[in-house]
């Protein structure tokens, strides 16, 4: 049974998009399977400690919901342990302020602060290219729905992001007076046309994905990759990974751990979004 499960544990690496419903049918009670958070709604669960050891769910009226013992030794099983930068300093740091008592926090499915990037392959225009996504969860009468908030398209950015500042190209107050006859030069000009809109003016990669792909210029493919991003936890930022391997500390796990203020938060969202 084990030499059975190591292999199909082998074999799922190389598809991380299978469904966790695929594992339950094939792994049964294995207690390999039951130390990988296998879905994302389960890594929420068990880091509010609102499901036991067994994968039964807690109930606020079950004595172990929100229990803080139980819920501290499931805090420190939800980090990549392969992952040196993930000291033991800064997750103790980080579950420590996570379980103060006069804080108290937990992650909420439903109340933003986190989500995903998704990592696509596509045929554009013939060859194949990948194009990143961001997704995010948005309330739609009684239920939630999955909605595209972004995308990074990397030809998109050689176009828009590296714009070319030039404090001689613009349009003269008086071109009115000439009916706009100097237009001529801005379209003549490809490599400095930013410089001849409003200052505010910030290139939307979204609506230009959604316009070359009603033409029939993307074609998808697969999902590449997938994580998710948190700011949920007051002054810190972490990321959210599928780990497939053979051991305890499998599933989705937190990759990345580290403690921001506001200001940096800013500085880190324009990053992960390629602005």
């Amino acid at each position: 049974m084990r030499v059975g499960l190591f292999l199909f544990l082998l074999l799922i690496g190389s598809f991380n998009s299978l469904k966790s419903q695929v594992v339950d049918d094939v792994l049964g009670d294995e207690s390999l399977f039951y130390a990988e958070t296998k879905q994302v709604n389960q890594f929420f669960r068990r880091f509010n400690n609102e499901e036991g050891p067994d994968g039964v769910r807690y109930y606020k009226r079950d004595k172990e919901y929100h229990n803080p013992v139980s819920r501290k030794k499931y805090l420190e099983m939800l980090f990549d342990s392969r992952n040196s930068a993930l000291t033991e300093s800064i997750r103790n740091l980080f579950i420590s302020e996570v379980l103060n008592a006069d804080s108290n926090q937990y992650l909420n499915f439903h109340t933003g602060g986190w989500f995903a990037e998704v990592k696509t392959r596509f045929s554009y225009k013939s060859e194949d290219t990948f194009v990143t996504f961001f997704l995010e969860l948005e309330q739609e009468n009684m239920g939630y729905k999955w909605v595209i908030t972004n995308v990074y398209f990397e030809p998109y950015a050689e176009i828009f992001l590296e714009q070319k500042s030039d404090s001689s190209k613009f349009l003269h107050p008086m071109s009115h007076e000439i009916d706009f006859m100097n237009l001529i030069k801005v379209f003549n000009d490809q490599k400095y046309i930013d410089n001849y809109t409003i200052k505010s003016f910030q290139s939307d990669f979204l609506t230009l994905f959604l316009y070359e792909f009603k033409q029939g210029y993307f074609e998808f493919k697969y999902v590449e990759d997938l994580k998710f991003h948190f700011f949920q936890i007051p002054g810190w930022y972490f990321e959210v990974e599928q780990f497939v391997r053979a051991d305890y500390n499998s599933g989705w796990l937190i990759s990345k751990l580290t403690k921001i203020s506001e200001e940096e938060k800013s500085i880190l969202l324009k990053y992960i979004y390629h602005n």
